[in-house]
């Protein structure tokens, strides 16, 4: 497991990346902070063993004008506020703009917080963040509420269908009954992936979203020391055809695989030929996730 970050270090992050914006952009309508006294309280935190957390959270504006030929005249604001465990949780950002209506606006905050989550958890990302708004957010002024209010839900869900590919873990798998549930469960909703027994446990299931959330519903409900969703990985299907869905497979079908097993009881698997296993299937960054180090 990665150490957490401690307050303190969070709160050098967060000074150091305001160092950085306010010499790179030292003019007020580019980036002014809002809260002057936020930003002495926690300098203070940081030089201070003995200081309080800070009460007030650091909150700043960032004025982004998108290099566009016809939006010369267009600006966004960026409002942003950090948690005090900024940078191991994201910021909060909202952009705004006088030529954007309602919807385009939260469709806009909405895209830019999907790209946070999936790019930047636990690095300093406004600068980041500042990039996407200038390279993306002129194109939501066009964007036409194309979404009536009349379509039905399930037209529109059909339109959405989901691949997704869980990573289970366990603290040990040995149970012969819950071995062959994990198989038979996988066959019965067309799952395809592994699992390997003993100690840990690994599952990968992969499939259509429902199918996975169904079979996960299904093995939690049994008893386990320890068992959770290490990963999850969630791909959109635009047409979600059978030929799609097996395009997304890494996995041909369930099987149980067993890597050399030593140990007394034998079954302690070889993590090894678990990770060279993996690899093959392209899913080498898993490995860290599972154990915590660099494959090898």
């Amino acid at each position: 497991e990665t150490t957490e970050m401690t307050n303190r270090e969070e709160a050098e992050i967060q000074i150091s990346e305001l160092d950085l914006l306010s010499s790179m952009f030292p003019y007020e309508e580019e980036f002014i902070v809002t809260d002057q006294l936020a930003v002495a309280e926690l300098k203070h935190y940081v030089e201070n063993e003995s200081a309080e957390v800070p009460s007030s959270r650091i909150q700043f504006i960032l004025n982004v004008k998108p290099e566009v030929s016809n939006a010369s005249m267009v600006e966004f604001s960026m409002a942003c506020a950090l948690p005090f465990k900024y940078p191991t949780v994201l910021p909060e950002i909202t952009v705004r703009s006088s030529l954007l209506s309602r919807s385009q606006q939260i469709h806009l905050n909405s895209d830019l917080k999907t790209y946070l989550m999936q790019n930047c958890s636990g690095e300093p990302c406004m600068l980041s963040a500042r990039e996407w708004v200038k390279d993306h957010a002129a194109a939501y002024i066009d964007k036409e509420i194309s979404a009536s209010p009349v379509t039905p839900l399930n037209a529109m869900q059909s339109e959405n269908i989901m691949f997704t590919r869980l990573w289970i873990y366990s603290h040990h798998i040995y149970n012969k009954q819950k071995r062959k549930n994990i198989i038979d469960w996988s066959k019965e909703l067309s799952l395809s992936g592994f699992c390997m027994p003993g100690k840990p446990g690994v599952v990968c299931v992969e499939g259509l979203q429902s199918s996975c959330e169904e079979f996960w519903s299904r093995v939690r409900r049994l008893t386990w020391k320890r068992i959770l969703i290490r990963h999850r990985e969630d791909v959109s299907l635009e047409g979600g055809g059978h030929a799609e869905i097996e395009k997304q497979r890494k996995f041909s079908t369930l099987e149980e695989k067993c890597f050399d097993a030593h140990g007394a009881r034998g079954n302690h698997m070889d993590l090894g030929q678990l990770y060279r296993f993996l690899e093959e299937k392209g899913c080498a960054d898993i490995f860290q996730m599972y154990f915590g180090v660099e494959g090898h």
